[in-house]
């Protein structure tokens, strides 16, 4: 399969692997940006994506980011028929200004298949060992 993508800014950088075989393309930041404690910012890559039909990119978390940094991605499905510019939502968990600087990579795309469904309304559902157990529904 190849992911098709399209640079919309000079200062964009072709998305990476880090290793043959890693599941993650690592995005990359077009500029430099500024996280106040506990502010969330959008950071753009520059970058378009032509996901093929049947799959979603998902975005998550660089380790080095989240860990070194206090920076978690909030939310982040593309689906195969968006082509605009991929931005990373990302969240400063800490207390402290966080900065990210422009060619740092930022978050990860992973590919992944997914089936096709309709939506039904039902008037009951199927009958299971959980039920509607929550949290601690197990026991501990």
């Amino acid at each position: 399969m190849n992911l098709r993508i399209k640079l919309l800014s000079p200062d964009a950088k072709v998305p990476t692997k880090g290793h043959p075989g890693d599941a993650g393309i690592d995005f990359y930041s077009t500029e430099a940006v500024v996280f106040a404690p506990h502010g969330q910012m959008r950071v753009p890559t520059g970058v378009a994506v032509e996901i093929p039909e049947g799959y979603v990119g998902l975005i998550w978390d660089k380790s080095s980011v989240s860990f070194n940094q206090g920076l978690k991605v909030m939310g982040g499905v593309i689906d195969a028929g968006f082509r605009g510019e991929v931005t990373m939502s990302l969240y400063n968990t800490t207390s402290k200004e966080q900065v990210i600087e422009k060619g740092n990579k930022i978050a990860q795309m992973i590919l992944q298949k997914f089936e096709e469904c309709a939506i039904v309304v039902a008037e009951e559902l199927s009958d299971t060992v959980r039920g509607a157990g929550r949290e601690g529904s197990t026991g501990k």
